[in-house]
């Protein structure tokens, strides 16, 4: 009898040492971070807004992205034709240099391929500074 109880006591052992060992792959599976390969990436928030820029970080609380751009329609007053412009964030009252993005707010990451209209209208933004 104490044969079998020895033998189910490490039996159990093992299942439990076995579980820890899924639910630790598990864990560190879900915090790695993404391989961020293109030089820009969109950036779509919760509010429905987007932002094009560098993510320079995805570690903690938020994501920071820099040298940050966004789309803006504009109207024609005379046409009433509307266009949309890449506008470059920095410019405003309080001169940012970074986003901070709450991670909470962010939907989706996803990278802007080099020939796509707004990776030529960034380059194009950085021939003309």
């Amino acid at each position: 009898m104490q044969k079998l109880s020895a033998w189910l006591a490490t039996l159990a052992g093992l299942v439990i040492a076995a579980a820890l060992c899924v639910i630790a792959t598990q864990s560190l599976r879900g915090q790695a971070q993404p391989a961020l390969t293109a030089t820009y990436h969109a950036v779509a928030l919760a509010n429905g807004q987007v932002f094009f820029g560098r993510v320079e970080s995805l570690d903690g609380n938020y994501t920071v992205l820099r040298d940050v751009f966004y789309i803006q329609s504009r109207q024609n007053p005379e046409s009433k034709e509307v266009a949309n412009v890449l506008i470059k964030r920095g410019g405003e009252a309080h001169g940012p240099d970074r986003m901070l993005i709450n991670r909470q707010q962010v939907l989706l990451i996803e990278p802007v391929s080099a020939d796509s209209k707004i990776a030529k209208l960034i380059a194009e933004q950085a021939q003309a500074r």
